[in-house]
């Protein structure tokens, strides 16, 4: 291959990580392969500028600015990304070079947390304006509702600067991500890669309830810009700040040689394995703030500051044996135990095998020596085989295809490489089932939390899904031993699980967790089947009648109700007094039939779940973006970019009250805003 080809082969590689790492965040390469391969572009380009185009992904900042989590919004200062170094001497280089150029220059040494930046403006002390990072030049994302969640931003400074604007890294604490991804597989959700792309997904969330509670952290690095207030030094900025009660980066040092800017960057490598968040670098930058306007910036970088980048530790180890545990979602995960080793300042031993597919790529088996590598991940990951080091009664791991834990039979998922148990009453499966079933989009019985669940299960109080309506039998027990809490919060449980007796039916048949049956699915049966009995006893055949039943949907409900202990939990719900009918109207009926609607804004009354649900309830249907089939867009205050996609597409408008109109037999009303 020659130069031009491999330069244009390493764009297309680099435009297709970088999409995958700033646009979805979802890399599949480690960011140290990433940085190798920007690396060699870098190094071509500069030895064949004749090759070098204008659009390289070398003259690039970041990804590009999303409408997710807001609208876009223009940098008041560009949000550039730092020049990467990986060696001493490339740093040792950055500090004589700064010598050379100014008198007696001062540095900072200081963690490079992998998270994502994010930029807060304030105006007189309050927080007018949170913005990602986007495109690093001209336009970021407003993400303030789901700024404003976080712990760690202060929506108001104790003193007023004219106007600030200062420049931080959210990120996500290792104790917070393992929580959200155990959240995620009780659930039956995927689970997060990294704290980074957990962090990156949360704070681009509609909705900031789900930011606040997996509970991202925020460090601010730089000042971008003041009026009102001057600062000499970038120290001096972080001092200020701290006295706002604004967490600025952990353990920064001032240094003076080249020296002692290597002895700093060291002694972060050193402690990185004990910090509770991750970092893959440390930052070399410029204390004085003159200094930094004297030397200006690249198209892409800032010219006073470098980023080392920590290479990933990997070490030898000898796999002594591979455990198998069950999931709540009946998922087999295989977990090679190995001799510890240190990485990244901590002793590991564990690490997760995936599944058969990946052992069978690996070709892995106990006794194998193994190549271990911790790199900006919690979880130590297993790169390859030392296959010259294998031992002469080696045998390739095979999953069993019985559960370790109930000793039922397993099968592999179709499509995909998971082994799953098949029995449903399989204890590692039963805290999952609880909590799919009492969630919001089921049964939605508030203040049913995880840790109550879990301690009722250990308890035995819960062995299955009908036990929910019998745990008012043991509230003096649960009581005393304190379980839920006093008798305030025990006695509130217990009459949100009684009220919720009362539910459409649709909540209880999404409950159960079939799979392939959720919500949507669950009330459009339920529409037009009308009564839990019916759906037990309807054919393949009869639930495939119903809109977006296919026959994979209908065989797993006919496979759920064939089961004979799930006919008995039926049974005891309905002497538990639950409501077995759908209380809805029947598919085609009702005022709003037929009708496409899409809910946006603030209402005056009712939420926008709320709304949904009266929509529905008329026999209408609730999408999530306006088009051409969208018959009504219902809208309230601050409505955005839906209102005006509406009126660009010529979508009638209505508001709350010309809802309840067409609800009533009226014809609605077409703005939003009338009363």
């Amino acid at each position: 291959m020659d130069i031009k080809e491999r330069i244009a082969e390493l764009q297309k590689q680099i435009e297709y990580h970088s999409n995958l790492y700033y646009n979805e965040d979802n890399p599949e390469i480690l960011d140290y392969d990433f940085d190798m391969l920007m690396q060699e572009l870098k190094q071509l380009e500069q030895e064949h500028p004749e090759y070098a185009a204008k659009d390289s992904p070398t003259q690039k900042v970041g990804g590009k600015a999303k409408r997710q989590a807001g609208v876009l919004v223009r940098h008041n200062v560009p949000m550039l990304s730092l020049q990467d170094v990986f060696s001493k001497e490339e740093v040792l280089h950055f500090v004589e070079e700064m010598k050379g150029q100014l008198d007696d220059p001062e540095f900072v040494v200081e963690y490079k947390i992998d998270g994502l930046s994010m930029s807060l403006r304030y105006e007189y002390g309050e927080l007018k304006l949170a913005e990602t990072r986007g495109d690093g030049i001209n336009f970021g994302e407003d993400v303030t509702e789901n700024a404003k969640v976080i712990k760690d931003v202060r929506q108001k400074l104790k003193d007023t600067p004219e106007y600030l604007e200062i420049r931080g890294e959210v990120f996500m604490k290792n104790a917070d991500f393992e929580s959200v991804n155990k959240a995620q597989e009780l659930l039956g959700k995927k689970a997060f890669a990294n704290p980074r792309n957990c962090a990156a997904g949360t704070l681009r969330q509609l909705d900031p309830a789900v930011t606040k509670e997996r509970k991202l952290s925020m460090f601010i690095f730089n000042i971008q810009q003041v009026r009102g207030i001057s600062f000499a030094t970038h120290t001096q900025g972080y001092e200020f700040l701290k006295r706002q009660g604004v967490p600025v980066i952990d353990g920064y040092t001032v240094c003076k040689t080249g020296d002692e800017v290597w002895a700093a960057i060291e002694e972060i490598s050193e402690n990185r394995g004990n910090l509770p968040y991750d970092i893959d670098g440390a930052v070399v930058k410029l204390n004085s703030l003159s200094d930094r306007e004297a030397l200006g910036a690249t198209s892409k970088v800032p010219r006073w500051a470098v980023a080392y980048k920590y290479p990933p530790e990997e070490k030898e180890s000898v796999i002594k044996e591979i455990e198998l545990s069950v999931g709540r979602t009946g998922r087999i995960t295989p977990t090679a135990v190995f001799e510890p080793v240190r990485l990244c300042g901590t002793s590991v031993s564990r690490a997760t095998l995936h599944n058969q597919d990946f052992i069978d790529e690996l070709d892995i088996g106990i006794g194998d020596t193994v190549l271990v590598y911790k790199s900006g991940e919690i979880i130590p990951k297993i790169k390859e085989v030392k296959k010259e080091k294998r031992p002469l009664d080696w045998v390739k791991f095979k999953i069993p295809d019985i559960c370790p834990v109930c000793g039922e039979k397993t099968v592999r998922d179709k499509d995909t490489a998971d082994m799953k148990c098949t029995n449903a009453d399989c204890p590692a499966q039963l805290e999952r089932n609880i909590i799919n079933f009492v969630g919001r989009d089921a049964m939605d019985i508030k203040g049913f939390g995880t840790v109550y669940i879990e301690e009722l299960v250990r308890k035995k109080y819960l062995n299955g899904i009908a036990d929910i309506y019998s745990l008012k039998r043991h509230r003096d027990a649960m009581i005393e031993e304190g379980i839920i809490g006093k008798e305030k919060n025990t006695d509130k449980l217990l009459e949100a699980i009684e009220k919720s007796k009362g539910n459409d039916a649709y909540r209880l048949l999404t409950g159960f967790g079939i799979p392939n049956v959720g919500k949507a699915a669950a009330r459009a049966i339920m529409r037009k089947l009308r009564t839990m009995d019916a759906v037990v006893q309807a054919s393949a055949e009869e639930l495939m009648e119903v809109d977006d039943i296919g026959e994979v949907s209908a065989d797993c409900i006919r496979q759920f109700f064939a089961k004979p202990g799930n006919l008995h939990m039926m049974e005891e719900l309905k002497q538990a007094g639950l409501n077995m009918e759908c209380l809805e109207a029947e598919t085609g009926a009702g005022p709003l039939a037929g009708l496409t609607f899409v809910v946006t804004g603030t209402l005056p009354s009712l939420g926008r779940k709320e709304a949904a649900a009266l929509i529905e309830q008329h026999g209408g249907k609730v999408t999530g973006s306006v088009s051409k089939k969208t018959s009504y867009l219902l809208a309230g205050e601050n409505a955005g970019s839906k209102l005006e996609k509406a009126n660009s597409l010529q979508v009638p408008v209505i508001s709350e009250e010309g809802l309840q109109q067409m609800i009533k037999g009226g014809t609605g009303n077409a703005n939003p805003y009338t009363e």
